[in-house]
């Protein structure tokens, strides 16, 4: 008789709520936008909902399949091929971009689509090669691999990039690998995002204005000016420290209990991105210390959760998944709310289940119906 498996209630009904919370919030956030840009204040709410539906529809599918059913080297390879050629085709589709695949009114971001691809590949190749993956023919593989899926990504997307980054660098780190060869990929990667940030003005310049925004280093160091000259090549008022001053204002403002939902201030046209990457700004404004905290309480429950099935799942193919989907979308969280709050350089990154995106929506959904299930066989 098979044995009857039960719902990890405590992640399910913590995802429902996010996802339901960020509905409400994204509302509140673009009303005004939407009023003016498209004449009706419901137009990115009625979008998130359509996108809700089929996350929400991926996600239970994906809780009722069993995990292993991924252990398959079709699977694996055919979900990291998808998403490289999807990443190939978006560079030369959106030329100015190379974020966007436009589908008519539709619009898919591949590099949203990579990350539950890259744990699942990552999950099945660690686990075929466990006993010998400090040994050059695992090594030299998956990194080229890996690096090609980083840089394909990294291309338009850093955020992401490095959140992918962060979650091979957590799997391997469990799955054994050498402290020697830990130190070589963090030098690696550090070099890599280096370049990446150097490759393009506004990148650079946002780093500059984080860590010396009167430019009074920089002039010590280059009193030409040309590295200045570089870094406003392509400045606008959203690449410099506007944002992060918009945003510390809207959390200031809010207080321990908030303005009350939609009475926010800084949305009205003086926070930019106010219902996407900086969508916690909003939280923090109208709901205060209260709802900013719930926020991020969220997220804790579900490292708490994913850390329990990466411990207690009996199989290092179910340990491998549960703990890359939850370092992916507890990094991106954290990473999002950090440059809300000044604590890091602005970075185009949605809040996982609060911002606005309908690919980043379905790509978290996914992921948590894969994690929810190893929830259920870790006992």
């Amino acid at each position: 008789m098979a044995q009857r498996l039960k719902t990890d209630w405590i992640l399910f009904f913590t995802i429902v709520m996010m996802v339901f919370f960020g509905a409400v919030m994204l509302y509140s956030a673009s009303s005004i936008m939407a009023e003016l840009k498209f004449g009706s204040s419901w137009h990115f709410f009625e979008r998130q909902l359509a996108w809700m539906v089929v996350g929400l529809i991926a996600m239970m599918l994906l809780k009722r399949l069993h995990y292993r059913n991924l252990q398959s080297p079709n699977v694996a390879f055919a979900s990291i091929g998808v998403a490289l050629i999807l990443l190939l085709i978006v560079y030369f589709v959106d030329a100015s971009q190379h974020r966007w695949l436009r589908l008519g009114p539709l619009g898919i971001q591949p590099s949203e689509l990579t990350k539950p691809a890259l744990v699942v590949f990552l999950a099945f190749f660690v686990t075929m090669r466990a006993r010998a993956i400090n040994t050059r023919y695992t090594l030299v593989p998956v990194a080229m691999a890996l690096g090609l899926v980083i840089v394909a990504v990294g291309v338009a997307d850093l955020g992401t990039a490095v959140v992918l980054m962060f979650t091979a660098a957590a799997i391997f780190f469990v799955a054994g690998l050498e402290w020697k060869h830990c130190v070589m990929a963090l030098s690696v990667a550090a070099v890599v995002v280096v370049a990446f940030v150097a490759s393009k003005p506004y990148r650079l310049a946002r780093i500059v204005h984080y860590i010396d925004p009167g430019y009074k280093v920089i002039d010590r160091i280059d009193p030409q000016g040309r590295l200045k000259t570089y870094l406003n090549k392509s400045l606008t008022s959203r690449d410099t420290s506007y944002q992060s001053e918009q945003s510390k204002i809207a959390v200031g403002a809010g207080g321990p209990l908030g303005l009350g939902l939609m009475q926010g201030k800084q949305k009205l046209l003086y926070l930019p991105e106010a219902h996407t990457d900086f969508i916690y700004a909003v939280v923090s404004e109208e709901l205060g210390l209260i709802g900013s905290v719930g926020v991020l309480l969220g997220f804790i429950v579900i490292l708490w959760r994913g850390l329990r099935a990466t411990v207690l799942v009996p199989d290092d193919f179910g340990r491998y998944l549960a703990l890359g989907i939850t370092t992916m979308l507890v990094v991106q969280g954290f990473i999002n709310i950090s440059v809300v709050l000044g604590m890091m350089p602005t970075k185009g990154i949605p809040l996982p289940m609060i911002s606005s995106g309908g690919s980043s929506l379905v790509s978290t959904l996914a992921s948590l119906g894969i994690l929810m299930n190893v929830s259920e066989h870790a006992g």
